[in-house]
């Protein structure tokens, strides 16, 4: 019998744990008392399919000036007009991809993240209602692409990589899937929701 994914998420979701950031793998660094991070908001979007739930990322457009060619949920920053963060979440995923914010169930929130570039990102869990066909925003996302739900909640398909940044090595989760290098932040909410869900 087949598990209900709606039902994993919320028992995962209903689970705790301590927020997380870009720094987790690196304890030497020393973050400022006092810093300033902007609230943002990610969709971490789940669509059921013949092959199994499957979590929808996006590959940013390698003509970005941040974050160019990674990985990535679809998401971005609070805007004034936004009611809360899983609102910003979905705007983005509707500006970026084409998702109808009314095809998404909210199921609830994971745990802060802080990036490396000043931003407190909170993942919104959703599932996906109806089958969608995404719409990559001209000049922001390159591909759109589908990634089973059972690859990126398998803690064993996360290793640690590192490499050179502002003269430091820093640490960081990756969990590959075929062509796709899923790293940095994406890659560390979805190790945070691989731990939930395999409690």
């Amino acid at each position: 019998m087949a598990i209900d994914p709606t039902q994993q998420l919320r028992a995962a979701l209903a689970r705790t744990s301590p927020a997380s950031s870009d720094f987790d793998l690196n304890p030497g660094v020393v973050l400022p008392s006092g810093r300033m991070l902007r609230p943002a908001g990610v969709l971490v979007a789940v669509q059921q399919t013949e092959a199994g739930p499957q979590v929808v990322l996006t590959k940013r457009s390698s003509a970005l000036k941040h974050h160019p060619g990674q990985v990535a949920f679809p998401g971005g920053k609070v805007d004034e007009g936004d009611a809360d963060v899983a609102a910003a979440a979905l705007r983005e995923a509707h500006e970026e991809i084409g998702l109808p914010p009314g095809n998404v169930e909210v199921l609830g929130r994971l745990p802060c993240h802080e990036t490396v570039t000043s931003f407190r990102v909170t993942p919104v869990v959703g599932m996906i209602r109806d089958a969608f066909d995404p719409i990559p925003e001209p000049g922001e996302v390159e591909e759109v692409f589908l990634v089973p739900l059972t690859h990126v909640t398998d803690p064993s398909r996360f290793s640690v990589q590192s490499r050179r940044w502002r003269g430091q090595r820093r640490y960081f989760y990756t969990v590959p899937y075929g062509p796709y290098y899923i790293w940095g932040a994406t890659a560390r909410i979805l190790r945070g929701l691989a731990e939930r869900m395999a409690a």
